[in-house]
């Protein structure tokens, strides 16, 4: 007989969201929060702006080497222990870089602060996928998209605050209070790993981490440096991207003939038509947005003469629309299933695309901001349904090599979608239009490209999710590595 599960959030599992996001939130307002205080740090330690920019590259590239390896982590030592960790690490990290006498010592500490980031931020999904269940995977992850969507945009605004408030160090001294709350709330409410779930004798893959973590590392320095300099060409950027694809290519050979231990991340699972939709999906979220979040603050500065920090609060629809769809779009998900979803977020997000391209220097910024609402929305109503469409479709046991993909994607998207901004915005320059409106028409026909892409995708998204028996949502066949045979598609 079939059973039905109880789709409904209860006290206990609202509790937990609320827990985990506090705890995850930390890295992702740090990710974005530091970059609004280069000039401030370049006066204070007597360095160049390109020195101090490595206390922002050195954390993302931390917290792209540590992802691969969480995965590894969660078998061996356990969700909550390492939960805990991460969260020590973090604060330990941010306290230090408070503490920082010079900007090697920032540099280092930051890079310890991403590592914390990395443990933290893919065992954000594990810990509420685990606890969601495949019924409700989708409304959970609206709540925790809200996180997800504002992180960027109110990570500069924050740190502005603080900085014009208390100075530089408190960007980092925030972090104390919070996670210490976060990491006595983790103790009582963070569930302990059932028997069995944990091996110690779990062996790490070694070979594959050498070539998996350090090969997404030079990846996002490459999209990153390539943002920077506004070309692909240059050697700063192809040294990185060459030596990148090399080893992510070596890693896929490894990981399809390594025997004696269990993959990193088990490449088998693209061979799934939803797991492959689904990251990729994401990973394009996550491309479109960084774009727009790159282009639209210059749009502000350059053509309507705006400062850092009212630019910084007109691209706050951008971020607030995606906010307000994600857990709408999350709960229909759990109903309708992605496709329809995804498809309707990705043409409201082409018609907010293609409303920038039509605005002119002399339209007022009421205009920009509403259309970039819509892509907010639009983009919000795709994620949610997206993730949760991954979770619904992966075993239990691949959940945590899942949020790794899911994340380090993400982070590839989101440095892409910054290079490709910048290199679209210096090719108009070079055609002459330095400093006027078409760059910027250009980047938003981008933008509607991107969403376009995402409409093509969306029929290998799955459709509606049948009720089934719950044992079946619980298990999966090694012939079907991401149980696609769970879901009815339309």
């Amino acid at each position: 007989m079939t059973q039905v599960r109880d789709d409904r959030l209860d006290t206990a599992l609202l509790r937990l969201i609320g827990v985990t996001l506090l705890g995850g939130i930390m890295g992702i307002l740090d990710s974005t929060m530091v970059t609004v205080a280069a000039d401030t740090l370049s006066q204070a330690f007597g360095s160049s702006l390109s020195v101090i920019s490595w206390a922002s590259t050195g954390y993302l590239l931390a917290l792209t080497v540590t992802i691969p390896i969480t995965s590894w982590a969660v078998r061996r030592f356990g969700v909550k222990r390492l939960w805990l960790f991460g969260l020590v690490l973090f604060v330990a990290a941010s306290l230090a870089s408070a503490l920082s006498w010079s900007v090697e010592s920032l540099v280092l500490f930051r890079v310890v602060q991403g590592a914390g980031a990395g443990i933290l931020d893919p065992l954000v999904l594990v810990i509420l996928a685990r606890a969601a269940g495949p019924s409700r995977a989708g409304r959970v992850m609206g709540m925790m998209g809200v996180v997800l969507s504002l992180g960027p945009v109110l990570g500069p605004v924050l740190g502005g605050l603080l900085l014009d408030s208390m100075g530089w160090r408190s960007m980092f001294y925030i972090n104390l209070p919070i996670g210490i709350v976060a990491f006595m709330l983790a103790l009582r409410v963070i569930p302990t790993d059932p028997p069995g779930e944990q091996d110690a004798r779990t062996p790490l893959d070694i070979v594959g981490f050498l070539l998996l973590a350090p090969g997404f590392a030079a990846t996002v320095l490459a999209l990153t440096q390539a943002g920077e300099h506004a070309e692909f060409a240059a050697p700063a950027v192809l040294a990185p991207l060459s030596i990148g694809l090399a080893l992510l290519f070596g890693y896929v050979v490894h990981a399809l003939r390594v025997r004696t231990t269990e993959p990193l991340i088990d490449v088998r699972l693209f061979t799934s038509r939803s797991f492959a939709a689904s990251v990729t999906v994401q990973g394009l979220v996550g491309l479109g947005t960084y774009a727009g979040l790159f282009a639209l603050p210059l749009y502000y500065q350059i053509i309507h003469d705006h400062g850092a920090g009212g630019a910084g609060l007109l691209v706050a629809p951008l971020g607030l629309g995606s906010a307000f769809a994600m857990p709408i779009a999350g709960r229909l998900s759990d109903r309708l299933g992605a496709r329809s979803l995804v498809q309707g977020g990705a043409v409201l997000a082409a018609a907010g695309a293609f409303a920038l391209t039509r605005i002119g220097a002399e339209s007022g910024e009421a205009w920009s901001a509403l259309a970039a609402l819509v892509i907010g929305f639009g983009l919000g109503a795709v994620g949610a349904p997206t993730m949760g469409s991954l979770y619904r479709t992966l075993p239990a046991e691949k959940v945590p090599q899942g949020s790794s993909v899911l994340y380090n994607l993400n982070q590839l998207g989101g440095a892409l979608g910054v290079a490709c901004a910048a290199l679209i915005l210096a090719a108009a320059g070079a055609g002459g239009v330095s400093g006027g409106i078409g760059g910027f028409q250009q980047v938003n026909w981008f933008l509607l490209a991107v969403a376009v892409v995402i409409l093509a995708a969306s029929p290998l998204l799955p459709g509606r999710l049948q009720e089934i028996p719950s044992t079946a949502l619980d298990t999966a066949s090694d012939a079907d590595p991401a149980g696609e045979r769970q879901q009815a598609h339309r």
